[in-house]
């Protein structure tokens, strides 16, 4: 069964930084772009980052541009998040999801990804 677990989340001063994982089971990750998105409280889910299998990545959201980074690891089929100089407006709760092809989208719909994990919540706050 196609799985994705995120772990990582957690409670961050403004200026902290945090390293998400996006772990995949129940099928060969390395085959497939892999996407983070978020969901702020009130707000409509949003993508962030996406690498495609080859290793480069794609930002979809201009506030974190210089701040975060997607790296993959295949060998242990794990997708990273590595998130600095957090802001307030970071806190959300990240999603990974899995893209049934190996290049990422140059525009991003939550529908071009059929998996999906349970989330981790991120919060930014002195």
């Amino acid at each position: 069964q196609l799985q994705l677990v995120e772990s990582g989340g957690d409670l961050v001063q403004p200026g902290g930084s945090l390293r998400l994982s996006c772990a995949a089971s129940g099928f060969t990750s390395d085959y497939y772009a892999i996407g983070w998105f978020r969901q702020a409280p009130g707000k409509e889910r949003e993508g962030v980052l996406c690498i495609s299998t080859g290793g480069g990545s794609t930002t979809y959201t201009d506030s974190v541009k210089g701040r975060f980074t997607i790296s993959r690891d295949n060998a242990k089929q794990v997708v990273y998040l590595q998130m600095n100089n957090l802001k307030p407006e970071d806190t959300a709760v990240y999603y990974c999801a899995a893209r049934g092809f190996s290049e990422c989208p140059s525009t991003v719909r939550e529908n071009y990804f059929g998996a999906w994990g349970q989330g981790t919540q991120v919060t930014v706050s002195s």
